[in-house]
């Protein structure tokens, strides 16, 4: 029950931060960075008397019923809410905090940081197993008919977008838009990378019991054991070897370095963990 609850916060604090991005610095400069918001923006232009969480809102859900007519009910629940609350939000903060004009006259400070905070709650979300829907669908179309990469068929998709948003903003806007639509790719990556980072450490030391000892009890975590001979020395060494998170790799190094100041520590940063522990195989 506590992880589904954790879960819940993390996508509505996604879906608030990915809503917060576009609604207060890229809607108000017309910087259409690709996916279904930037398409609502051209949209909104020649239909201004509409909502721009209205607009989003009804895409989202015309796209959620053409998936699922074309390529089946391949969307989990989490995508479905989120594809929901995200123009939800847009359309609850238009009412609630009108905006006539941008926060800012700086344009590129506006647009990297509506990217940042939007690729905030995006990788937020994509950690979860969720996504914002939209153009994922129109990708996801793509290549059942065509066989076109999901991340070529999204790229195609945003620079169709951003094309739109040139002829309808302008040569300048539409340049923005497609340095957003790239900035979207690393921030979203790196901060991915970043939020599911481990560390696989190696351990060589004459302490190896009470560190194996502090990691199978003390952190709760696995180890593999080797044996290992000196080239110098010629005597035989136990080599750890353990993955563990960020937080813990810290408890580990302060535990050896009180254990056994001279020991011998590797460390890699891992990406991606799957298994035991970790995030799970599905």
């Amino acid at each position: 029950m506590g992880n589904k609850i954790k879960s819940f916060i993390l996508l509505n604090l996604g879906a608030l931060l990915d809503a917060c991005g576009f609604y207060f610095f890229l809607a108000p400069n017309n910087i259409a960075a690709g996916g279904i918001s930037g398409l609502a923006l051209v949209i909104n232009k020649f239909l201004p008397f509409l909502p721009l969480g209205g607009i989003i809102l009804t895409l989202s859900i015309l796209l959620l019923i053409l998936g699922f007519i074309t390529i089946g009910s391949v969307y989990g629940f989490k995508t479905v809410y989120c594809s929901i609350t995200i123009p939800v939000i847009i359309w609850l903060l238009e009412k609630i905090y009108p905006l006539s004009a941008p926060l800012l006259e700086d344009l590129i400070i506006q647009l990297f940081f509506g990217v940042l905070i939007s690729s905030i709650g995006l990788a937020i979300l994509f950690n979860q197993n969720a996504s914002s829907g939209g153009t994922d669908i129109v990708a996801r179309i793509i290549y059942q008919f065509y066989h076109l990469d999901i991340g070529k068929g999204l790229l195609l998709v945003d620079f169709i977008i951003t094309l739109a948003a040139t002829y309808v903003f302008g040569l300048q806007k539409g340049l923005y838009a497609l340095l957003g639509v790239i900035l979207y790719g690393f921030i979203v990556d790196y901060v991915v990378e970043g939020i599911t980072i481990s560390k696989q450490v190696i351990v060589i030391t004459p302490k190896s019991k009470e560190v194996k000892n502090f990691i199978t009890v003390q952190l709760g975590r696995g180890a593999t054991v080797y044996k290992a001979e000196g080239a110098f020395t010629g005597e035989e060494k136990e080599v750890i070897m353990t993955v563990l998170k960020r937080q813990e790799f810290v408890k580990l190094r302060d535990f050896i370095k009180k254990t056994d100041p001279d020991a011998f520590i590797t460390v890699q940063n891992i990406h991606e963990v799957l298994g035991e522990g970790f995030k799970p195989l599905t």
